[in-house]
């Protein structure tokens, strides 16, 4: 009988190992699950706060209507005046990869949904470019406000191949802006850059 006592204290223990180790495996798991939460609440407050010191930003221009070709009356537009869109020039469907401050790659701007990454339809036009985003905020750069565009490879924590970023320079609220957008062909993006940067050419003319 001895032996038989022994093979059942034997399996004995081997269960209540088994339980044991089942116990701690669910307490690494919950551990980890606290962790990630945590990490997760860090981020949302970093967002919070980021946003909250950038709320002098001004709300975003939006896509200006036929009628604000028309000053009253039917008067001419104002020198920086918006105008309609018109006739597109360009179209692109991509994605919108976030907006930083001018030439600082990793300084994200959040304010008003800019830093919320998105689907997106552009729409060059000779009154600007309109920026159309599915869940997320629509904004219109008008082509008064248009400095510069390029190339890149990065921004907001997002880095792709060369070139692989169409990057938009724009001013907004006195500050000046990088925009990056991704095509779903690419190999538009130069012909944006063209066009862009000639705009702003002929932009400036005018204006001098």
């Amino acid at each position: 009988m001895t032996p038989l006592i022994a093979i059942a204290a034997e399996a004995a223990e081997q269960k209540s190992a088994e339980v044991t180790d089942w116990a701690g495996r669910l307490g690494w798991i919950a551990g980890l699950l606290l962790f990630v939460v945590l990490v997760y609440w860090l981020m949302r407050q970093g967002w919070k706060w980021r946003g909250s010191l950038q709320s002098d930003l001004p709300e975003l221009p939006t896509r200006p209507s036929p009628t604000t070709t028309l000053n009253g009356g039917g008067k001419p537009p104002q020198p920086g005046m918006p105008q309609a869109p018109g006739e597109a020039k360009l179209t692109l469907s991509g994605r919108y990869h976030g907006s930083t401050t001018a030439g600082q790659w990793l300084d994200r701007i959040v304010a008003h949904g800019l830093g919320t990454r998105s689907r997106v339809e552009l729409t060059l036009t000779d009154a600007g470019i309109e920026v159309v985003r599915p869940g997320a905020n629509d904004f219109f750069v008008p082509a008064a406000a248009l400095r510069e565009a390029r190339l890149d490879k990065g921004i907001a924590g997002k880095v792709l191949a060369e070139g692989g970023l169409l990057i938009v320079t724009w001013e907004h609220g006195g500050e000046q802006l990088d925009s990056g957008f991704r095509s779903d062909r690419a190999a538009e993006h130069t012909a944006w850059v063209e066009a862009i940067n000639s705009m702003i050419k002929t932009t400036e003319g005018i204006a001098r």
